[in-house]
């Protein structure tokens, strides 16, 4: 009994769900303090800041990220000191451009009337430098699907933002200044962290060669727009909320937003063990077999989130008490995490299809798809906020670009294999009674 423990806490898939299930836990309890401890307003700047910062650095992480463990994932050890030492050049030169325009940016900040967008000039290039290493090392780390390390490193950065949130708590100096202080410290201790343990091989980097950089920046240029996918929508809504609404709105409109982390957690988890699966089938030449494991991941997710959205829809109003408090309560929060529920049944199809576009090399239909779905997004939150005036209008407008995303990831798919979009939903569902099956299999044959 012990040993299939053992087993199972090895396993990389489960170490990759656990690490997104904890990791968002842990999301959701930093949430629940700031929102407990901080007025409307300030709740609101902090997200606005927040969905800035980890906008711009999505250009970073989406640029490097999907690139590094392409290129770098089973290759030979002189070729992943190419990669690792290429990837912390081209991190360092994103770095250095987003930490120049920072500091241009002072002397000019007593211009900026909006509180968050004055701490995001401020304080941005510090946030990028001391994140790099640590960054870097969960690349590192991916590729080679090592995700205890990973978890650890997750630990370490989440974990100590939240035990200095709660010394400011039990000290009584809660106040978003201070917040901020202590995010860009748990930053640094995580570098530190990376660095002490040898994870991020910044040693590498004198291994770089000209071939590699070229390797990692054509395809990252067009990579980074998957990645972007996932947090440019959210972002120009909040842009959109908080200079129409004000911060208070922006917060209750994040606060429902923010339990759709729930959803993330098995995209995140099925997205990353899904990627090796699908590169191993195209480099086989298997075009059937790439469509067979999107149609799997793709239709299970669906599947198993739809009595998941049911139940969520019937008990919104109990989380978005439990982490906002009172003075949540009533608001237009649970209502728009309810919105978000009923049509996270696209998101799989949306996700799984840019991630397959990327494997079969084509990232270039992915960033001009995001561009298309940025204008849908723009241009039906407007319309949605001058027919209600109100969140409401935004959070349900979300429907438009994600259904973009889905039609025409689905059209460029068809042109590498044809395929069914009704066929997802099928294979999603005789996966999941196979699945369910061979649990309850187990469960017969252990008793």
């Amino acid at each position: 009994m012990l040993q299939k423990v053992f087993n199972l806490v090895r396993n990389k898939y489960f170490l990759s769900l656990a690490g997104n299930v904890i990791m968002s836990g842990l999301g959701l309890i930093t949430m629940t303090l700031i929102y407990r401890s901080l007025s409307k307003s300030d709740a609101g700047t902090w997200v606005f800041f927040q969905s800035i910062l980890l906008l711009i650095d999505t250009f970073r992480s989406g640029f490097l990220t999907t690139a590094f463990i392409k290129f770098y994932a089973g290759a030979s050890k002189e070729r992943t000191a190419e990669v690792a030492g290429s990837a912390w050049f081209l991190g360092l030169c994103i770095t250095g451009i987003l930490a120049l325009v920072s500091v241009c940016s002072w002397p000019f900040l007593g211009y900026i009337k909006d509180e968050g967008l004055m701490m995001f000039f401020k304080y941005s290039g510090i946030y990028y430098a001391l994140s790099l290493p640590w960054f870097i090392a969960t690349c590192v780390i991916q590729g080679d699907q090592q995700f205890g390390k990973l978890l650890y490193i997750r630990l370490s950065n989440q974990g100590s933002f939240i035990l200095f949130i709660v010394a400011l708590l039990i000290a009584g100096k809660m106040s978003i200044q201070y917040v901020l202080f202590a995010y860009l410290t748990s930053n640094l201790l995580t570098s530190i962290f990376a660095l002490s343990k040898r994870w991020s091989r910044i040693s590498t980097l004198k291994q770089r060669t000209t071939e590699s950089i070229k390797d990692i920046f054509n395809f990252g240029k067009y990579s980074v727009g998957t990645t972007l996918s996932s947090n440019l929508f959210n972002t120009s809504d909040t842009f959109i909320i908080n200079f129409t609404l004000g911060k208070q709105a922006l917060a209750i409109y994040n606060l429902g937003q923010t339990l759709m982390q729930l959803v993330e957690i098995p995209l995140r988890s099925f997205a990353v063990t899904a990627m090796p699966e699908l590169a191993a089938a195209y480099n086989q030449n298997s075009r059937e077999n790439v469509i067979r494991i999107m149609k799997k991941y793709t239709g299970m997710l669906t599947v198993m989130l739809i009595p998941a959205a049911i139940i969520g829809c019937a008990l919104a109003d109990l989380p978005i008490y439990i982490i906002g408090g009172g003075k949540y309560a009533g608001t237009e929060a649970a209502n728009v995490f309810r919105l978000f529920l009923t049509f996270a049944i696209l998101f799989p199809p949306d996700r799984f299809f840019a991630l397959t576009l990327d494997v079969i090399h084509r990232p270039q239909v992915n960033f001009y798809k995001v561009l298309l779905m940025l204008a849908v997004n723009i241009s039906t939150d407007f319309l949605g906020y001058y027919l209600t005036h109100s969140v409401y209008g935004i959070a349900g407008a979300t429907v438009f670009p994600v259904l973009t995303g889905a039609i025409v990831g689905y059209w460029a798919l068809n042109k590498y294999s044809s395929f069914s979009f009704w066929s997802i939903f099928k294979v999603g569902y005789e996966e999941t009674v196979l699945l369910v099956r061979q649990m309850l299999n187990k469960r017969k044959l252990q008793s």
